[in-house]
C-alpha cells in the first residue's frame, strides 16, 4: 500500500482555545488516535479510518527541514517556520491551504521602561552603547533580515550582518549587534540583561507579565498545510496530498457557515429562489423537498449574517419551521 508521510505538531498548535489540530481532523472525518492535546504520543499515533496516512509528531521549528529533506511529504505548521526555514533562498516546500487558526503575530520587545517605541528609535536610542545590543529569539534568519531592513539599523550599523549565534557556531561581522539562539522561556532572558527579544504572541500578556513592549511587528501567522520535496517527485503522494488538503479546507468553510432548514409556501418559492440565488446561500444547488403545500428548504448561511437572514427570510418569505445547525464539513 502506498503511503504519505504527515508531520502534526505537538505544543501550541494543538492546544484547546488557541488551535486544535486534533478537533480539525475529527471534523474532517479522521479518526484519529493518539493525539489527544497535551497528551500526544508517536507511540499509537494513527488515524483508523485511512491507512494511507502515516502520522509523526513534529516540531514546528523543525518540521520545514524535514519536510525540505523529505523525512516528511506534508505538515501542519505555522508560517512563521516555513518563513524562518525559507527566507532568502530558494525552497522546494509549497503552501497547499491556509488552516486559519492559530494565529500569532512576530515581535520584537523591549522593556517597558526603555524610551524608544519602535525598533528606528530603539537602535537610534542605542547609539552611545558601549556593550553589544543582545537580542534572543528562536527566529534567528527573520530577526536578522529584519534588523538589516531597518532605518535605525542601517543608520548605525551600515549593512554589516548582525552577528548570529547557535550553541557556538557563529556568522555575520557585527559584533555590537548580536542575535543569539533562545533556548528557554525567549521573554525571560530580558531579566538577565538581554537589550531585546524577538518572539510570537497572540494577545501580548505573556510580554506584558515579563515586564516587556512590543517595539515592532515582523510578520502575521498562521497554521497551514505545507508540502515538501517529495510531492514533485511523486504523483500519487501529491494528489493523496491534495485530497487531505480538501478535507481539511472543507473545516475550515464549514466553521463559517451554518446549516440552515425551513420550510416555505409553494406560492413565495419563486420569490425566494430569486433572493437565494442573489445571496450565495448555497454552495451550488438548494436541496428543495416538496410537500403539499409548502417546499422544505436546506441552504448553507455565513455565521456573520445569520440575524439578517433570519428575519428576512420570516418576514419576506413566510418560512417557518427554521432549524439551525453547525456544519462540521463543506467540500466544494
Amino acid at each position: 500500500m502506498r503511503r504519505i508521510k504527515l508531520g502534526l505538531p505537538k505544543g501550541s498548535l494543538n492546544t484547546p482555545g488557541r488551535g486544535n489540530t486534533e478537533s480539525l481532523f475529527l471534523d474532517a472525518g479522521y479518526e484519529i488516535k493518539g493525539y489527544t492535546p497535551t497528551r500526544e504520543s508517536d507511540r499509537g499515533l494513527r488515524i483508523a479510518n485511512d491507512p494511507e496516512i502515516d502520522l509523526y509528531l513534529t516540531r514546528p521549528q523543525s518540521a520545514p527541514s524535514e519536510l525540505s529533506r523529505g523525512l516528511l511529504d506534508i505538515a501542519v505548521i505555522g508560517a512563521d517556520w516555513v518563513r524562518e526555514e525559507t527566507l532568502d533562498r530558494a525552497s522546494d516546500i509549497t503552501f497547499l491551504a491556509d488552516l486559519e487558526y492559530g494565529g500569532a503575530r512576530l515581535v520584537a520587545a523591549a522593556p517597558r521602561e526603555h524610551p524608544a517605541d519602535d525598533l528606528t528609535a530603539f537602535f537610534q536610542a542605542e547609539a552611545e552603547r558601549a556593550s553589544p545590543i543582545i537580542c534572543y529569539t528562536e527566529y534567528l534568519n527573520l530577526t536578522r533580515s529584519h534588523f538589516l531592513k531597518n532605518p535605525g539599523y542601517q543608520e548605525r550599523f551600515g549593512q554589516k550582518a548582525p552577528l548570529v549565534l547557535v550553541r557556538g557556531i557563529t556568522e555575520g561581522e557585527n559584533e555590537q549587534v548580536q542575535v543569539i539562539n533562545s533556548d528557554g522561556v525567549t521573554e525571560g532572558y530580558i531579566a538577565k540583561g538581554a537589550a531585546l527579544v524577538v518572539d510570537n504572541t497572540q494577545t501580548g500578556s505573556t510580554l506584558r507579565a515579563y515586564g516587556l513592549k512590543e517595539i515592532d511587528q515582523l510578520m502575521t501567522s498562521t497554521a497551514g498545510l505545507y508540502g515538501g520535496a517529495t510531492l514533485e517527485r511523486d504523483a500519487w503522494k501529491a494528489e493523496k496530498a491534495r485530497d487531505i488538503s480538501d478535507h481539511l479546507l472543507g473545516v475550515v468553510t464549514a466553521r463559517k457557515y451554518n446549516d440552515v432548514k425551513f420550510n416555505v409556501p409553494k406560492a413565495r418559492f419563486e420569490e425566494l429562489m430569486a433572493y437565494l440565488e442573489s445571496h450565495h446561500l448555497y454552495s451550488q444547488h438548494p436541496t428543495i423537498t416538496e410537500a403539499g403545500d409548502w417546499y422544505a428548504v436546506n441552504i448553507v448561511v455565513p455565521k456573520e449574517t445569520w440575524p439578517k437572514i433570519s428575519r428576512e427570510l420570516k418576514r419576506d418569505f413566510e418560512a417557518s419551521a427554521i432549524v439551525r445547525s453547525d456544519l462540521k464539513q463543506l467540500i466544494p
